[in-house]
């Protein structure tokens, strides 16, 4: 196995960094905003707390994320929630207990596939449509698994983005129904990773969530990494189906955590356990990030789609997944670029910005695409990216107008 792509670009640019070059990081997922005061003053009360706990989490844990949910027309109770450090060992908790092939939207974040084949699973990729990231196509879904189980081998679960990561587009209801009937139909498991539903750009716009329409067998997964921008306290959560196939499935995962993690860090859990309950204070931090994220986001979409890329509009969190197939013959006649690895290797090594490919997705190795992570704009340090997030107008602000300028000339000279 190598190294996680988004990891791997993270260390790039940090090379790059030591050796003098102004690298614009556009390709690390992180949520680039500092942690809230409160958040901090909690974790320092609760840092005595040095004992193991339940496997499953904290029992105040449990119940505070069994009522975020329930905020969002999902009755839950605290039995169906476990919790983890991070949402990344939940997922990987989750497929190891399912024991069997999983279909993938193409693209979709880049762990997904690499844990299957950690875990021996075959890694299916179904097409998504553009503006439609993270569901796969219903209809390229079915036959997929009509044909694995002509093959001997069925698909077992098929695992959703909502929002998406990498394209940063958010699915419809339409599209969610159509893979809740074929999970119906092909007896698989949901799997919901709605890490970034809170970073939806505009809380009005509609949000479903398969747990809504198949709550007999999703699973959703988040977590308070990209919300709360708490990335390396890893901390997660999974809301389990109420349902037979819940309850083997959460003891399985159970059995799993004994062996790999025992039980997730406890002040952390601690401070979670009151950030689910949703405090006036977090709401508004919140409000402001969501506002941010949006603001930068669609600042750099213009900015590929004034050099003719084409770019779906991004709905929540921050990303964005531009495609430059219209350039492929100015771009191959000029860097020799072909497919979407030599593009990000020449925007790195040549213009000094850093992306990564569509492939590192699960797209075709061919295609011209790119993950671009906006949130690293708001400044190297936590008093910029506080001002950042603080400010009427932070595309104003000079290091984010920098930014979005130096992305500017890159392409322009990549495209000249």
């Amino acid at each position: 196995m190598a190294v996680s792509a988004t990891l791997a670009v993270n260390e790039a640019v940090e090379r790059a960094r030591r050796a003098g070059r102004a690298v614009l990081p556009l390709g690390f997922g992180e949520a680039g905003l500092p942690v809230h005061a409160a958040l901090r003053e909690r974790l320092a009360g609760a840092a005595g707390a040095n004992s193991y706990g339940p496997v499953a989490g904290l029992p105040e844990l449990r119940a505070a994320a069994a009522g975020y949910w329930q905020r969002r027309s999902l009755p839950t109770s605290a039995e169906q929630v476990v919790a983890g450090p991070g949402s990344k060992p939940l997922l990987y908790g989750l497929l190891a207990a399912l024991e069997g092939d999983v279909a993938l939207p193409r693209p979709s974040w880049v762990s997904y596939a690499a844990q299957a084949t950690m875990l021996h699973h075959q890694a299916r990729f179904v097409d998504t449509t553009p503006g439609q990231g993270g569901v796969p196509d219903p209809f390229a879904l079915a036959a997929l698994a009509d044909q694995a189980r002509a093959a001997g081998r069925p698909l077992r679960s098929v695992v959703l983005t909502l929002p998406d990561n990498p394209t940063g587009t958010l699915a419809g209801r339409d599209r969610v129904a159509g893979v809740c009937a074929v999970a119906r139909e092909h007896d698989l498991v949901i799997i919901s990773d709605e890490i970034y539903r809170d970073l939806v750009h505009d809380p009005a716009t509609p949000y479903v969530s398969p747990a809504e329409l198949a709550p007999e067998r999703t699973v959703i997964t988040t977590g308070l990494s990209k919300n709360l921008a708490l990335g390396g306290w890893r901390l997660g959560v999974t809301r389990l189906p109420d349902s037979e196939l819940g309850e083997q499935l959460g003891q399985h995962l159970l059995d799993i955590a004994s062996e790999i993690w025992s039980s997730p860090p406890h002040p952390v859990q601690s401070v979670a356990a009151w950030a689910f309950t949703e405090p006036e204070v977090l709401r508004d931090h919140l409000a402001a990030s969501r506002q941010l994220h949006g603001t930068v986001a669609r600042a750099v979409a213009e900015v590929f789609a004034g050099v003719g890329a084409e770019v779906a509009a991004p709905a929540g969190g921050f990303y964005l997944y531009p495609d430059l197939e219209a350039h492929r013959e100015r771009l191959a006649r000029r860097w020799g670029i072909t497919d979407g690895a030599g593009l990000a290797r020449v925007l790195l090594e040549e213009l000094d910005v850093a992306t990564l490919p569509g492939s590192a997705f699960g797209d075709h190795a061919g295609a011209l695409r790119l993950r671009v992570a906006t949130s690293l704009l708001y400044g190297p340090d936590d008093l910029r990216r506080q001002t950042a997030l603080m400010d009427d107008d932070p595309l104003g602000l000079p290091w984010v107008r920098d930014g979005l300028g130096q992305l500017r000339g890159a392409l322009e000279r990549l495209l000249d």
